[in-house]
Protein backbone atom coordinates (compact mmCIF):
# COMPACT_ATOMS: atom_id res chain seq x y z
CA UNK A 1 0.00 0.00 0.00
CA UNK A 2 2.84 2.27 0.53
CA UNK A 3 6.31 2.26 -1.12
CA UNK A 4 9.31 4.19 -1.04
CA UNK A 5 11.29 4.25 -4.58
CA UNK A 6 14.71 5.52 -4.64
CA UNK A 7 17.21 6.64 -7.23
CA UNK A 8 20.53 8.28 -7.60
CA UNK A 9 22.90 6.14 -6.31
CA UNK A 10 26.03 5.31 -8.66
CA UNK A 11 29.50 4.89 -8.80
CA UNK A 12 31.93 8.56 -8.13
CA UNK A 13 35.67 9.22 -6.81
CA UNK A 14 36.28 10.96 -3.64
CA UNK A 15 35.95 13.81 -3.87
CA UNK A 16 33.02 14.01 -5.97
CA UNK A 17 29.16 14.77 -5.41
CA UNK A 18 25.74 12.75 -5.81
CA UNK A 19 22.42 13.10 -4.67
CA UNK A 20 20.03 10.61 -3.80
CA UNK A 21 16.01 11.11 -3.69
CA UNK A 22 13.41 8.61 -2.68
CA UNK A 23 9.60 9.45 -2.97
CA UNK A 24 7.11 8.09 -1.02
CA UNK A 25 3.75 6.65 -2.96
CA UNK A 26 0.53 4.82 -2.31
CA UNK A 27 -2.32 5.16 0.04
CA UNK A 28 -0.58 8.10 3.05
CA UNK A 29 -2.39 9.90 5.04
CA UNK A 30 0.93 12.16 6.26
CA UNK A 31 4.30 11.47 6.56
CA UNK A 32 6.40 12.16 10.58
CA UNK A 33 9.91 11.08 9.97
CA UNK A 34 11.81 10.58 6.17
CA UNK A 35 15.41 9.70 6.26
CA UNK A 36 18.26 7.27 4.83
CA UNK A 37 20.23 4.85 6.59
CA UNK A 38 23.14 2.83 4.83
CA UNK A 39 24.84 -0.72 5.28
CA UNK A 40 28.36 -1.59 4.29
CA UNK A 41 29.53 -4.78 3.84
CA UNK A 42 29.86 -6.26 6.72
CA UNK A 43 28.26 -3.48 8.86
CA UNK A 44 25.03 -2.95 10.86
CA UNK A 45 22.87 -0.96 9.19
CA UNK A 46 23.52 3.03 10.44
CA UNK A 47 21.45 5.90 10.37
CA UNK A 48 22.69 9.14 7.57
CA UNK A 49 20.44 11.83 8.28
CA UNK A 50 16.88 11.60 9.18
CA UNK A 51 14.19 14.75 8.59
CA UNK A 52 11.07 15.07 11.35
CA UNK A 53 9.00 18.25 12.20
CA UNK A 54 11.43 21.09 12.89
CA UNK A 55 14.33 19.09 13.57
CA UNK A 56 17.10 17.24 11.46
CA UNK A 57 19.80 14.90 12.40
CA UNK A 58 23.16 13.67 10.89
CA UNK A 59 25.67 11.04 11.61
CA UNK A 60 28.92 12.75 13.04
CA UNK A 61 30.75 11.09 9.83
CA UNK A 62 28.66 12.32 7.74
CA UNK A 63 28.24 16.51 8.79
CA UNK A 64 29.21 19.30 6.97
CA UNK A 65 28.87 17.33 4.03
CA UNK A 66 25.92 15.66 3.60
CA UNK A 67 22.36 17.85 3.81
CA UNK A 68 19.15 16.02 3.69
CA UNK A 69 15.88 17.70 2.56
CA UNK A 70 12.54 17.37 1.97
CA UNK A 71 9.16 18.35 -0.76
CA UNK A 72 6.19 17.75 1.11
CA UNK A 73 3.89 18.35 -1.54
CA UNK A 74 5.96 15.56 -3.40
CA UNK A 75 6.90 12.86 -0.53
CA UNK A 76 10.19 12.88 -1.63
CA UNK A 77 13.48 13.38 0.41
CA UNK A 78 16.58 14.29 -0.80
CA UNK A 79 20.57 13.50 0.27
CA UNK A 80 22.89 15.85 -1.03
CA UNK A 81 26.12 13.94 -0.48
CA UNK A 82 29.50 16.10 -1.33
CA UNK A 83 33.02 15.60 -0.76
CA UNK A 84 32.09 11.49 -0.83
CA UNK A 85 34.73 9.58 0.57
CA UNK A 86 35.55 5.99 0.31
CA UNK A 87 33.91 5.38 3.66
CA UNK A 88 31.10 6.31 2.33
CA UNK A 89 30.28 3.38 0.66
CA UNK A 90 27.43 1.18 0.99
CA UNK A 91 23.84 0.83 0.23
CA UNK A 92 21.60 3.47 0.76
CA UNK A 93 18.05 2.96 1.97
CA UNK A 94 15.53 5.32 2.47
CA UNK A 95 13.15 5.18 5.65
CA UNK A 96 9.72 6.76 6.14
CA UNK A 97 7.84 6.70 9.52
CA UNK A 98 4.12 7.40 7.48
CA UNK A 99 0.57 7.12 8.98
CA UNK A 100 -1.54 5.62 6.38
CA UNK A 101 -4.69 6.54 4.66
CA UNK A 102 -6.18 3.55 7.16
CA UNK A 103 -4.63 5.14 10.42
CA UNK A 104 -2.11 2.66 10.78
CA UNK A 105 1.47 3.75 11.34
CA UNK A 106 4.68 2.09 10.69
CA UNK A 107 8.14 2.11 9.47
CA UNK A 108 8.54 1.56 5.79
CA UNK A 109 11.82 1.26 3.51
CA UNK A 110 12.95 1.47 0.30
CA UNK A 111 14.57 -0.91 -1.60
CA UNK A 112 18.29 0.14 -1.49
CA UNK A 113 20.49 1.81 -3.95
CA UNK A 114 24.37 1.55 -4.22
CA UNK A 115 26.90 4.42 -3.56
CA UNK A 116 30.21 3.45 -4.77
CA UNK A 117 33.05 6.17 -4.16
CA UNK A 118 36.19 4.64 -5.45
CA UNK A 119 40.09 6.18 -3.87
Amino acid sequence: QVQLVESGGGLVQAGESLRLSCAASGSIFSINAMGWYRQAPGKQRELVAISNVGSTNYADSVKGRFTISRDNAKNTVYLQMNSLKPEDTAVYYCYGNIIRRDAIRRDYWGQGTQVTVSS
